[in-house]
C-alpha cells in the first residue's frame, strides 16, 4: 500500500498546546521504548493496563496481521501490534503534529512495516477499501462516531469476515452497537476507560 498524505479538518478533537508525553511499549521486539507524542486532549494514548489487556486478548492474532489504526494519536495502539509482529499497520488520523511525530517514532524504530496517512477517517474510508485483520477504533470519548464508523467498515469491507474490531470510548458509554452479523467478544473498563473487543463473523452469503 503506497503512502497517502491528505490535507483535512482535524478528525480527532480539540487538542491544545502543550509539552507533550511519552508512552512505552509494553511488549514484543521493542518492549521498554519509549516514544514521545505531542500534548493535547486528543492525542490520548491507550493506558499501559489496558494495551496489555488488549494485547492478551490479541495474542494469537497479531503476529502477521494486516492493522489499521483509525484515529491514531500517538499510536501506541498500531506500533505495539507492529513491535508483536504484525506485518503492516496503517495509521489515520488529521492532525499533522500527530502525524509528523507518527512519522518520527517509526523511523527511530526502524518499522518499515508502518505507514502513516493524515486524513480526516471519514474520508479516509471513503476511498478504495482494503481488507485488514484487526482495527483499531480509538476516537475521541464521547464523539459518538463508533457505531457509525463501525457500520461503515463493515458495509464497504475495511474489516475481512473474521476479523478483529477494538473499540474504546468512555466507560460511562457502555458497549457499542455493533453492526448486524458483529459478535463482541470482550468488554471491560479500567478507571474512565471502556474497552472492547468483536468480531466480524465469517457468513455464508
Amino acid at each position: 500500500m503506497t503512502q497517502r498524505k491528505k490535507s483535512a479538518p482535524s478528525s480527532s478533537g480539540g487538542r491544545g498546546p502543550g509539552p507533550g508525553g511519552r508512552l512505552r511499549i509494553i511488549g514484543g521486539r521493542w518492549r521498554g521504548r519509549r516514544l514521545e507524542f505531542p500534548a493535547g486532549p486528543g492525542i490520548r494514548p491507550t493506558p499501559d493496563r489496558v494495551r496489555e489487556t488488549l494485547f492478551n486478548w490479541l495474542q494469537m492474532d497479531t503476529a502477521g496481521s494486516r492493522c489499521l489504526d483509525l484515529y491514531a494519536g500517538s499510536g501506541a495502539l498500531g506500533i505495539e501490534a507492529l513491535s508483536r509482529g504484525a506485518r503492516e499497520v496503517v495509521f489515520v488520523d488529521a492532525d499533522p503534529r500527530a502525524t509528523r511525530s507518527l512519522e518520527a517514532a517509526l523511523r527511530g524504530l526502524g518499522a518499515e512495516a508502518g505507514n502513516v496517512v493524515r486524513a480526516d477517517v471519514p474520508m479516509f474510508l471513503a476511498g478504495p477499501p482494503e481488507p485488514f485483520d484487526i482495527i483499531f477504533l480509538d476516537p475521541p470519548y464521547r464523539s459518538g462516531v463508533l457505531e457509525p464508523v463501525c457500520r461503515i467498515l463493515d458495509e464497504r469491507g475495511w474489516l475481512r469476515p473474521g476479523g478483529l474490531a477494538y473499540l474504546e470510548d468512555s466507560a460511562d458509554a457502555g458497549a457499542p452497537a455493533l453492526p448486524p452479523g458483529w459478535t463482541l467478544l470482550r468488554s471491560r473498563r479500567a478507571g474512565e476507560v471502556g474497552y472492547h473487543l468483536a468480531r466480524r463473523e465469517v457468513t455464508d452469503n
